[in-house]
């Protein structure tokens, strides 16, 4: 189905982790996961996408078989199907194949719905949180509206497709280590306080950090107020010893 020779990689830089900071090397230290560079010099980058491409169209067939039997079924009108993924995956970008990252490609997932009054063919591109879900399917399903959700209903933007007002999506990796997303820019503080930030107007492909440019001082100010105020501590039954920085004491708090 998928012909090796015409499966393009991803683009990365070789300097890309030139200007991140210290704590994002030591947490992205993960010698069991392929590097980039590995894939690139083995020849096995296309055999690895080929591998991937593989596992979404076996994952598309099923979900194509259970959602051709609900449309024969009694329920066909009265049931709301959501897709998505727990993680997202670096093919390659960012130096690695492995999720484990507060960057683009290791926190954006898939998040589709299906179902009576939901607009087909539509994508949309603010972003979302895996929260929204629950307090999305009370709206569609025209239950009483959950005061306690953390999440916001992405039910406004399903039906009008404009937001109305700017959405924000926190993501965290390991104690005091946050990104913030917003329509234009991703902003990753780290427990120890060193911070990277970037345009995705201007930079997709998060290459340039550019925390340190002077203009940047007023959005620095805004994104910093959307960190979370509180950081739970780790359940002392939590054992994460992917890394020697998940491994010290320090992270587990």
């Amino acid at each position: 189905m998928y012909e090796k020779d015409k499966i393009v990689t991803p683009p990365v830089r070789s300097d890309d982790f030139d200007d991140i900071p210290e704590i994002a090397h030591r947490i992205d230290d993960l010698p069991m996961f392929p590097s980039t560079s590995w894939a690139e010099e083995s020849g096995e980058w296309k055999n690895m996408l080929h591998a991937y491409l593989a596992c979404i169209t076996f994952v598309d067939h099923y979900v194509g078989e259970v959602l051709e039997a609900l449309e024969k079924s009694a329920y066909a009108e009265n049931t709301v199907v959501v897709l998505w993924s727990d993680n997202g995956y670096r093919l390659g970008e960012k130096g690695k194949f492995a999720k484990h990252c507060l960057w683009k490609e290791g926190t954006q997932v898939p998040l589709i719905f299906k179902g009576p009054g939901i607009p087909e063919n539509t994508i949309i591109n603010n972003p979302a949180e895996l929260l929204s879900i629950y307090p999305t399917l009370l709206g569609l399903c025209n239950l009483p509206e959950n005061k306690h959700n953390e999440g916001e209903s992405l039910l406004p933007l399903i039906k009008n497709r404009s937001p109305q007002k700017e959405r924000h999506v926190i993501s965290t990796w390991g104690y005091g280590n946050h990104s913030i997303v917003t329509g234009q820019f991703r902003f990753i503080q780290y427990e120890d306080g060193a911070e990277e930030l970037y345009d995705h107007d201007t930079d997709p492909n998060e290459w340039h950090n550019i925390i340190d440019l002077p203009n940047n001082t007023q959005t620095l100010d805004e994104l910093r107020e959307l960190l979370p105020k509180i950081n739970r501590p780790w359940s002392k039954y939590s054992y994460y010893t992917i890394n020697e920085y998940f491994s010290t004491t320090s992270t587990l708090q």
